[in-house]
């Protein structure tokens, strides 16, 4: 679904991705986890083409996407949750899901209803401001933002962050739905262990910018976590 090989991203003269290669196969939840500042969010953000690369490919399913645009990634069907949500908090909630529709390769218009039926507190405050929310609430909005442009696979950059606990568990269920029940290929960035545990499929760790460690979930054992996840 997803294929990096190579990737190489400067900021300015500082190396911040180092000869990155991953892949993520369709269907499944790969969780990319590591300490703070290590490069997760700057390679999510790579991917969606917000940062210029140096050196390498990123191929989307079977297309060579290295050179696109933000806006032509999420119409082949790159759903992104960025970290912090980046909801519009002086739109109101309708107007941020539309943002979503203009990245539709189908021109629908109006905001899919299957959207609404996943997350009915967002209908029932379609006209809400978005700074008027909970943070749970933004994050349902965030997430039914991505939605709307149809994905194929959808990114989500640390979706617990700043989330109250009991509010968690619904975050995961809803993550759970789209990727075991609708198919939906999940691209997770998560530093909570448990939480990656319980949805990853597979795990990626990242460390000073490069791909350190690989393989099953069930092989993340405490050798790796005291080395490249423990602070």
């Amino acid at each position: 679904m997803l294929k990096i090989a190579g990737l190489n991203q400067f900021y300015g003269q500082t190396h911040t991705l180092w000869d990155v290669s991953l892949e993520v196969k369709k269907g499944e939840c790969l969780c990319v986890m590591g300490r703070n500042g290590v490069g997760k969010t700057t390679l999510m953000d790579t991917i969606m083409g917000q940062h210029k690369i140096e050196s390498g490919s990123i191929v989307f399913d079977g297309k060579d996407i290295t050179n696109l645009s933000v806006e032509d990634r999420a119409a082949l069907g790159i759903g992104y949750v960025p970290q912090g949500r980046q909801i519009f908090p002086l739109l109101t909630v309708e107007e941020n899901l539309k943002i979503g529709l203009k990245a539709r390769h189908d021109g629908l218009k109006t905001i899919p209803k299957a959207v609404y039926d996943m997350f009915p507190v967002l209908y029932d405050m379609k006209n809400r401001q978005g700074g008027d929310l909970s943070g749970g609430q933004q994050q349902q909005l965030a997430i039914g933002r991505a939605l709307v442009i149809d994905p194929k696979l959808i990114i989500f950059d640390e979706p617990t962050e700043g989330i109250q606990p009991n509010i968690v568990s619904d975050i995961a269920s809803i993550m759970r739905k789209l990727n075991k029940e609708i198919g939906l290929t999940v691209l997770l960035v998560e530093q909570k262990l448990p939480f990656a545990r319980k949805m990853g499929d597979r795990f990626f760790i990242i460390d000073r910018g490069t791909g350190a460690a690989s393989g099953c979930m069930s092989a993340l054992g405490e050798d790796l976590i005291k080395k490249y996840l423990t602070v």
